[in-house]
């Protein structure tokens, strides 16, 4: 990880202060973010989004003082974590057992697209459910994710072509998917 980073960086200068600055702070940075969030994944990605916005605000970074540069990459890590809190406690997955609601004719096949897309996987699963079943913007799915909206449009074209696939595979012509 910490190459990407570097690569990202122009003068062999930079490289070296943002080295130090990583692997003093690494830990502390990722302790941080598992205070707050309590899942070591999570911390994980909070951890590598500090990292990046310290990269982003280099200029800022490079004119601290060496004793504040700490201060600022646990309050960058705190920040990163509690953005990806807020965005865990907007975010709900549908349980297991609901039952969205249903056209009254062709029940048996819409009971059949609701497990085929129940059966895909988490991130395709919930971006396909915000899209088709709460009609919501790839703009809105993006703010409620925490993600891109390229990536939202990109899940909801390849959830929206694996379903098409299985339907195909289950005897099914689809053409709305």
């Amino acid at each position: 990880m910490l190459a990407m980073f570097l690569a990202m960086l122009e003068t062999e200068e930079d490289q070296r202060r943002f080295t130090k600055l990583y692997e003093t702070y690494e830990k502390k940075v990722y302790a941080v973010a598992l205070r707050v969030l309590g899942d070591p994944d999570q911390a994980e990605d909070a951890a590598q989004q500090t990292w990046y916005r310290l990269l982003k605000n280099w200029e800022r970074v490079t004119v601290l003082p060496w004793a504040e540069t700490e201060g600022y990459a646990v309050t960058a890590a705190k920040n990163c974590a509690l953005d990806i809190l807020r965005s865990r406690r907007r975010t709900v997955a549908f349980p297991e057992n609901w039952d969205p609601p249903a056209p009254e004719d062709h029940q048996d096949e819409y009971d059949y697209l609701v497990s085929l897309i129940r059966a895909l996987p988490e991130g395709y699963r919930r971006v396909l459910e915000l899209k088709l079943v709460e009609e919501e913007t790839n703009r809105e799915i993006a703010r409620r994710l925490n993600i891109n909206e390229s990536t939202v449009a990109s899940r909801v074209m390849r959830g929206k072509a694996m379903l098409r696939a299985q339907l195909e595979k289950g005897g099914c012509r689809y053409d709305a998917v």
